[in-house]
């Protein structure tokens, strides 16, 4: 009996599923930078921190990464205005939590009609980009950005 069960653990351990790993991952938040001339409203605010967990969550759900606890450096990321820009503090960050990978992303609106989003993942060791994607969006809509955000995920994050 023990033999059968050591040969089952030994196929089980060949199978693709079992020799797939989750990455860890350090998420840093999302970017909202706005180069329009109009005031930054809270309904914006608002869609950045929808954003970010909406990616959390299909990221997740995929089995794509394995989000780990940030908040050990929560005080040293929000000294910085954009962990997506920051040379290389994101993967510093991700690094000293014991991350695979750091991912941020930006928000980019140059009007209510003209935004873009982009998501990077850095390797946490060599700060190399090894993952991500950008999307534009057309329209100041939390439609329009949740849109861009699955094309994201689905088509460009889940495929690489």
């Amino acid at each position: 009996m023990t033999k059968i069960a050591f040969i089952a653990a030994l196929f089980l351990a060949a199978t693709p599923l079992a020799a797939q790993e989750t990455t860890r991952a350090a998420f840093l938040g999302i970017h909202y930078l706005d180069t329009s001339l109009g005031e930054r409203t809270a309904v914006e605010a608002d869609r950045v921190r929808l954003m970010e967990r909406m990616l959390v969550q299909q990221l997740s759900d995929a089995g794509k990464f394995a989000f780990i606890d940030t908040a050990p450096v929560a005080a040293a990321v929000a000294r910085y205005d954009n962990t997506a820009h920051c040379n290389g503090c994101d993967t510093d960050f991700a690094r000293g939590l014991g991350a695979d990978v750091a991912i941020t992303g930006e928000i980019q609106k140059t009007s209510n009609l003209i935004l873009s989003m982009s998501i990077f993942v850095r390797d946490a060791e060599t700060g190399a980009l090894v993952g991500g994607g950008s999307a534009d969006m057309r329209g100041n809509t939390d439609d329009s950005w949740s849109r861009a955000l699955r094309y994201i995920v689905k088509n460009r994050m889940l495929t690489q």
